[in-house]
C-alpha cells in the first residue's frame, strides 16, 4: 500500500500533504544545499551531508553508517556526480528499514492464525498512545475486523477514561476495572471477552512508566503469561508507540523499552508538522524493528501503514 494511497479521494490528503512538507524540508533543505553547485562528491560534500543528517535527527550512529557507505561506494566506482547523491541516499536509507514480517497488515488485515490476534501497546505517557489504539480499532473495523479493547493502563485514570472515550467513538467493545486494579488482571479479561465474542483482534493498552524499568518488566511479562494461559502463542506482537516531533528523546525511549521487554513493531506519531522525520530510520536502523504505522494527523484516519519505499521516495519528493 502506497504511503499515501489510503488518501486519495479524501480531503485530509491535501492537509497531510502540508503536515508532510515540513518533514521533508527540515529532511532534505540541508542536503540540497550541501551538494548546491558541486559536480562531484568529494569530502567536502560528505561533511556537509553528515552534517545535514545529523541535524535532521538522523542520528550520529545511522549518519555515520549512511556516509560511510556512500564514502564506499563513491570509492568503488571513483566517480559518481552529485546529481547521484539522492538515488544514492535513497537505495541507503530504504536498506536501513527493516521489513515487517507480515504482509497482511499493509492493508490492516491480520495474519491467518488462531483468532484472537493479540496486541499489546507499549510506550510512555504523552506519545499518542491511547490515540493510536483508537485509531488502530478504528482502522482494523473498516476492514470488517471484530476489534476489543482492553484498559490494562489502571494507574492513571485518564488512561482508562480516554480509552473509553476511543472505545465509544469507534462503537467497539472495552474491558477495564477500576483505578490501582491489577493490569494482568485487565489483560486477562479482555483476551478472555475476545474469545467469548469471537473477535479478530484484543488491543491491550499496558502503562507507560519507564521511572522504574525493572517494575515496568515484571508487569508485562507478568501480563504475558497470564493471558498465555487463554491463547497459548500470545502476544503476537508487542507495538512500542514513540513522540516523533521528540527527535533523539524517542530513540532513547526505544532504548529503554527494548530493553525492557520484546518489541516486535514501531508506531511512531506526530510526524506531521515536525522537521525531525529522520528519527524514523534512527530508531529502525539502531533497533532493528519495523516501523508498522506511522501517525500524520489528528483525525481518526491519520494513522498510515508504513511502507519504506513511498515512505523514503515521498521525502525526495520535496518540489
Amino acid at each position: 500500500m502506497g504511503f499515501f494511497s489510503k488518501l486519495f479521494g479524501t480531503k485530509e490528503k491535501e492537509s497531510l500533504n502540508e503536515g508532510l512538507e515540513k518533514t521533508k524540508e527540515g529532511f532534505f533543505a540541508k542536503i540540497t544545499k550541501a551538494i548546491a553547485g558541486k559536480s562531484t562528491i568529494d569530502d567536502e560534500v560528505l561533511d556537509n551531508l553528515e552534517e545535514a543528517l545529523v541535524m535532521a535527527d538522523v542520528g550520529v550512529d545511522t549518519t555515520l553508517a549512511i556516509v560511510e557507505k556512500i564514502q564506499a561506494r563513491v570509492a568503488k566506482d571513483k566517480y559518481v556526480g552529485a546529481a547521484e547523491l539522492n538515488k544514492l541516499l535513497q537505495e541507503e536509507m530504504k536498506s536501513l528499514l527493516v521489513d515487517a514480517p507480515e504482509d497482511s497488515y499493509k492493508n490492516f488485515g491480520l495474519p491467518a492464525l488462531s483468532t484472537p490476534y493479540v496486541l499489546l501497546v507499549v510506550g510512555v505517557n504523552g506519545v499518542g498512545k491511547t490515540t493510536t489504539i483508537g485509531k488502530l480499532a478504528h482502522n482494523f473495523k473498516a476492514q470488517g475486523k471484530k476489534v476489543v479493547l482492553g484498559a490494562a493502563d489502571t494507574f492513571r485514570a485518564a488512561a482508562v477514561d480516554q480509552l473509553t472515550i476511543w472505545s465509544q467513538r469507534v462503537d467497539v467493545p472495552i474491558v477495564k476495572r477500576d483505578m490501582g486494579a491489577d493490569p494482568s488482571a485487565v489483560a486477562y479479561d479482555a483476551v478472555q471477552s475476545a474469545i467469548a465474542q469471537k473477535a479478530d483482534i484484543v488491543i491491550i493498552d499496558t502503562a507507560g512508566r519507564l521511572h522504574n524499568k525493572a517494575h515496568l518488566m515484571e508487569e508485562l511479562s507478568k501480563i504475558r503469561r497470564v493471558i498465555k494461559k487463554l491463547v497459548p502463542d500470545a502476544p503476537h506482537e508487542v507495538l512500542l508507540v514513540l513522540d516523533g516531533s521528540t527527535g533523539q528523546n524517542a530513540l532513547q525511549q526505544a532504548k529503554q523499552f527494548t530493553a525492557a521487554t520484546e518489541v516486535t513493531s514501531l508506531a511512531i506519531t506526530k510526524l506531521d508538522g515536525t522537521a525531525k522525520g529522520g528519527i524514523v530510520l534512527a530508531i529502525a536502523h539502531q533497533q532493528k524493528i519495523p516501523v508498522k504505522y506511522v501517525g500524520v494527523g489528528e483525525k481518526i484516519g491519520d494513522l498510515l501503514v508504513f511502507d519504506k519505499q513511498e515512505f523514503v521516495d515521498s521525502l525526495f519528493s520535496l518540489k
